[in-house]
């Protein structure tokens, strides 16, 4: 349930920092995501918007894109966002990926999909966001040499996550070594999902892979 600053916040805020996909027609370059051509990073599923805040907080000349559906974790963000003094986000509070299919080609610098629902069960595993499908989607929208960033603490969803990272050819696999993956990388706040696993004996893995030049 939302408290009364939150609730204001929703009413307030949200309609000036949702990001909306006009009828029949794509989001255009250098209009509502981008300013001045300043480099965006996209975050698939923020939660409570710990990890996305922060780093808007540390690179205010970056524009920031934050998907999330719940409407807890977006008023969360807000809060985080009005305390912050933070303009440089903005918020997709539908289906992730009816924004990419819409966003310009190239257009995106870093992608981050932490901690997605692992969907334990087997019948229920094509609806993973990390797919051969949403790969290709993204590798679309990204810039070359861009970054993808991918977080899970359940042990099935790593080994799923690694096969399809390194199948896919738009992507370079960037572990050299296991501490590559085991630590989180020091400019990579951590997250509240996290420190859940970290707290249930869990083990979070950190992967990065990096989208290869077009030919």
């Amino acid at each position: 349930m939302l408290r009364p600053v939150q609730k204001r916040l929703i009413r307030e805020l949200l309609p000036q920092v949702l990001l909306t996909i006009p009828p029949f027609a794509c989001l255009q370059q250098g209009a509502e995501i981008t300013v001045a051509g300043r480099p965006v990073w996209l975050e698939i599923g923020f939660g409570a918007g710990e990890h996305l805040a922060a780093q808007a907080e540390r690179h205010r000349e970056i524009n920031f894109i934050g998907c999330e559906v719940f409407e807890n974790g977006i008023a969360k963000l807000l809060e985080r966002m009005e305390r912050e003094r933070l303009n440089n986000i903005r918020v997709f509070n539908q289906d992730a990926l009816l924004l990419i299919e819409t966003m310009p080609t190239a257009s995106v610098d870093r992608v981050f999909i932490l901690f997605p629902d692992p969907w334990p069960k087997r019948r229920h595993a094509k609806r993973r966001i990390i797919s051969r499908e949403t790969l290709d989607s993204l590798a679309a929208i990204m810039k070359d040499d861009a970054e993808l960033r991918v977080a899970t603490d359940d042990r099935d969803y790593v080994c799923w996550m690694i096969e399809r990272l390194t199948d896919h050819p738009a992507f370079e696999w960037l572990a050299r070594r296991p501490t590559d993956w085991r630590e989180r990388p020091e400019d990579w706040p951590p997250t509240r999902y996290e420190k859940k696993a970290m707290a249930a004996g869990r083990i979070s893995v950190f992967f990065r892979s990096r989208r290869h030049a077009r030919n």
